[in-house]
């Protein structure tokens, strides 16, 4: 057979009629109902009019204090190829009657021409991190046909634009969900209708608005209800409330699939050692079969964060093979965990110290973990820059101040505390010098200033002076701002 005679017997595939455009004004007008001014193709989305690129589709959405049809100019300059608005422009467009809800509709038709298997996940801790391995290792095994939420575009905006941008060829996508009250995750999952959905585990994240970490869990396990026929529910089995989120999820008569240390976990850790170059060595059990991978990301919870990637894929029908290469492979995110090496006098010698960017978020477990992690890695000097934990509510000096013990573990040299919260901290730190605190047993008290504003915390840096062989910790609630600390001492600037 003549290489002409293969090319015409090659096989025909079910995505090979679909357009190769994200969507057509055709297909936008049939979503939302709209009708449009011209005929038009994007292959992208968005809804910020700084973030369009050349070929994307402009949502003017409209809220409380702005009106997206203020920058419909500044999008078509930038490249836009088309918008969806509420009122006749000047511009290639879809007319809508309201710009949110054709978002949603748009969500909704994404969801349902893609002929591909999803993947939510939700959790307190470790969601951003955990989605983007899983889409790694699906993108992978996939040749690149897998989807996923950018950034952390996990709320009632961010989940149908991460939709509405699924391009219909897609074999795979995978959404992060997040919430901060009850019943949003409820909304979410029934508009991305999982077939695996993930919870990585249950910490006092938005204790504030929910008022127990019972009351956390059950508004987690929302994201069951949402799954598919035949769907498969991914839960941490070492957590305390492991039992609560188990019944839940079978009150969808789904399978419930547990990850963990724990002797019930159907993904177990069986044995983890450090790795070449700050991560671990892992041999987890799956039930039929143990695996062995390597995880570059370091720290205890990424162990953990790895089970639940491992069972997630299993569960979606991809290559466990191409899921380790991609844990191997993968390296901290911006603003949760990315580190950066940084010219630095004396010290060592070796004329370099650390940054570790865990400036985006900060909740009770996520400090505790990322501390162990500083803790545990080589250093000459261990400096933190420890933003207030936010959303905590009445429970927020009591969950300050406990950092003390975990900040004494991890015997840190010189610690910069940003924020009113902290002042909890501070005063258990301060009893510690007087040998009154129950983290003063672990070692010798901690140098440490307590600064109104991110900007004195990196004076106190500078004045400090940072040398070869330091690390330093930069973690906090991202309201607190401390990602221009991160970003001053990256680029060398005040």
């Amino acid at each position: 057979m003549n290489a002409c005679a293969r090319i015409i017997e090659w096989p025909v595939q079910p995505e090979d009629s679909l357009g190769l455009a994200l969507w057509s004004a055709g297909e936008i007008a049939a979503a939302t109902g709209g009708v449009p001014s011209a005929d038009f193709q994007v292959s992208g989305a968005d809804i910020d009019s700084r973030d369009v690129m050349e070929g994307d589709l402009f949502f003017a959405l409209k809220g409380e204090a702005m009106d997206g049809h203020r920058f419909i100019d500044m999008a078509f300059a930038k490249g836009a190829a088309g918008a969806i608005v509420d009122r006749p422009v000047g511009w290639p467009h879809v007319l809508v009657k309201d710009t949110s809800s054709a978002l949603e509709d748009m969500a909704k038709a994404a969801r349902n021409r893609a002929d591909a298997t999803i993947i939510g996940v939700t959790g307190s801790v470790g969601k951003t991190g955990v989605k983007e391995a899983i889409f790694a290792a699906l993108d992978r095994s996939s040749r690149g046909h897998a989807h996923r939420s950018v950034k952390s575009y996990n709320n009632h905006v961010g989940v149908p634009l991460s939709l509405a941008r699924m391009p219909a060829r897609s074999k795979f996508g995978v959404f992060e969900m997040g919430m901060n009250h009850k019943g949003e995750i409820a909304a979410l999952t029934r508009l991305v209708r999982p077939h695996v959905a993930v919870i990585t585990t249950i910490a006092p994240a938005h204790i504030e608005m929910l008022g127990s970490e019972e009351a956390i869990a059950d508004a987690k396990a929302e994201i069951f209800e949402g799954l598919e026929p035949g769907g498969v529910a991914i839960i941490p089995a070492d957590s305390p409330h492991y039992a609560r989120l188990k019944e839940a999820a079978e009150q969808h008569k789904v399978a419930v699939v547990s990850f963990g240390r724990a002797a019930h976990a159907q993904v177990r850790l069986l044995d983890a050692v450090p790795a070449a170059g700050g991560g671990s060595l892992v041999t987890a059990d799956l039930g039929d079969r143990r695996i062995c991978y390597t995880i570059a990301a370091p720290g205890d919870h990424w162990i953990a964060n790895s089970l639940a990637v491992i069972a997630a894929v299993r569960a979606a029908g991809g290559d466990l093979g191409a899921t380790g290469l991609a844990l191997a492979e993968m390296e901290g995110l911006k603003g949760r965990g990315a580190r950066s090496e940084i010219a630095a006098p004396g010290g060592d010698g070796s004329g370099k110290a650390v940054v570790i960017d865990e400036s985006y978020n900060a909740n009770p477990a996520s400090m505790r973990a990322t501390l162990a992690q500083l803790g545990a890695g080589p250093a000459r000097r261990r400096i933190a820059v420890l933003g207030a934990m936010k959303e905590l509510g009445e429970h927020g000096p009591a969950f300050h101040a406990a950092l003390a013990e975990p900040i004494a573990a991890a015997r840190i040299d010189h610690l910069f505390l940003v924020g009113d919260e902290m002042q909890a901290l501070s005063e258990e730190l301060g009893a510690e010098e007087l040998g009154k605190a129950p983290a003063a047993a672990l070692g010798k008290p901690i140098r440490f200033a307590q600064c109104g504003s991110a900007q004195e915390a990196l004076t106190g840096l500078r004045q400090l002076g940072l040398e070869g062989g330091d690390a330093i910790l930069v973690k906090g609630s991202n309201s607190v701002g401390l990602g221009a600390v991160v970003a001053a001492l990256i680029h060398n600037k005040d």
